[in-house]
């Protein structure tokens, strides 16, 4: 996965900035997304590059209410994954169980050294940021055994429905 950074300095981007609450009756995923990052950033939708684009961020990001919409509006925006710091742990649990987006963390340090418009290659696999524009890496946190299980089975429904099939419950 490769993509454009779109960088927000700061902590604690809660659910109300990404998708606002007044938009929460809206079921259709492409108009949703119009609105994705509207309390926050009215250029957003201009800084998302085909092919996909990355935002980055601080700590906590997804905090707020547990909207699902939250993961829904920015995927279908152009936003392959977030990096942050640290994620709301709704937030992440969203992100992973729709498989909307993928949440990665990263160490303080290198949010630091990333910048607006860097070209980010994520290989989630060896768990590695390569930052294509500085020509660097970054290690990732390692998703747990689970959350990388319901991942690269597409999300929660289709991880179910594959342990269903293999009537292997008890083996996660």
């Amino acid at each position: 996965m490769i993509g454009t950074v779109i960088k927000y300095d700061k902590d604690n981007i809660d659910t109300d900035v990404i998708i606002p609450g007044m938009y929460l009756k809206i079921h259709d995923y492409a108009e949703l997304a119009t609105h994705a990052m509207e309390g926050l950033d009215s250029d957003f939708h201009s800084k998302i590059k085909s092919g996909g684009s990355i935002i980055v961020a601080g700590k906590n990001f997804g905090c707020g209410s547990s909207r699902e919409h939250a993961p829904i509006a920015l995927s279908h925006s152009g936003i392959h994954a977030v990096l942050a710091v640290s994620f709301a742990r709704i937030f992440y649990r969203n992100c992973v169980d729709g498989a909307f987006l993928l949440p990665i963390e990263i160490k303080s340090i290198d949010f630091a050294s990333i910048s607006d418009r860097d070209v980010l290659k994520i290989d989630i696999e060896n768990n590695v940021v390569k930052n294509v524009t500085k020509n660097s890496e970054y290690k990732t946190r390692p998703f747990a055994p689970l959350i990388a299980k319901i991942i690269k089975a597409g999300g929660l429904f289709k991880f179910n429905l594959k342990d269903w099939d293999e009537n292997d419950a008890n083996s996660v």
